[in-house]
């Protein structure tokens, strides 16, 4: 595959932290930045946006974090506003559809 060919994706660095914490919710920031390719600190600012977003929900157990995916929360581009988070997740078969709020 040539380096053109590789440089762009179809989901933004948005989504594929949504889809690391759809199939796992406990998964460390470190794990998630190293698979997504990106720094600890974009996918910390990422969860906020997310957070902020009405798609993630933390929660605090001892001392590490678990997101639920709300999966019913709306996609937010106009061209997408029609479908869910959880659509997203079932058309990219990340994880299995559990954990809504």
């Amino acid at each position: 595959m040539s380096d053109e060919a590789r440089s762009w994706n179809f989901l933004s660095n948005h989504g594929h932290v949504l889809l690391c914490l759809a199939r796992d919710p406990e998964r460390r920031m470190r794990d998630i930045a190293d698979e997504v390719g990106i720094t600890e600190r974009s996918v910390q600012r990422i969860i906020s946006d997310l957070e902020s977003g009405g798609c993630l929900v933390r929660e605090k157990i001892g001392r590490r974090n678990s997101y639920r995916v709300v999966l019913g929360a709306p996609l937010r581009h106009a061209l997408e506003r029609h479908r869910t988070v959880g659509d997203l997740i079932e058309l990219v078969g990340a994880a299995t559809l559990e954990n809504d709020a």
